[in-house]
């Protein structure tokens, strides 16, 4: 019996999954090091687990409260009488 002498994936330091291929040096998961992350129209399941929301959003969960108020910053609320 002839054993695999290396293995040809290890992790990716983009995605953290065992995808980066030793070889060819891209990820099969993510595409790094390409600059755009990978995904397909017909990958939908992929696509959901992947998309914006699955995270922590920390820049666009305020977005839509800022631009209600027109972007204001630094200013100091008038006191109600």
């Amino acid at each position: 019996m002839i054993m695999k002498h290396t293995k040809s994936h290890t992790l990716c330091r983009r995605c953290g999954r065992r995808s980066f291929h030793n070889q060819k040096k891209t990820c099969a998961q993510c595409g790094y090091p390409a600059a755009k992350t990978r995904n397909y129209q017909w990958s939908e399941k992929g696509r959901r687990r992947k998309t914006t929301g699955t995270g922590r959003m920390s820049h666009l969960k305020t977005l839509a409260r800022r631009f209600k108020n027109g972007f204001r910053e630094g200013q100091v609320a008038k006191k109600s009488a």
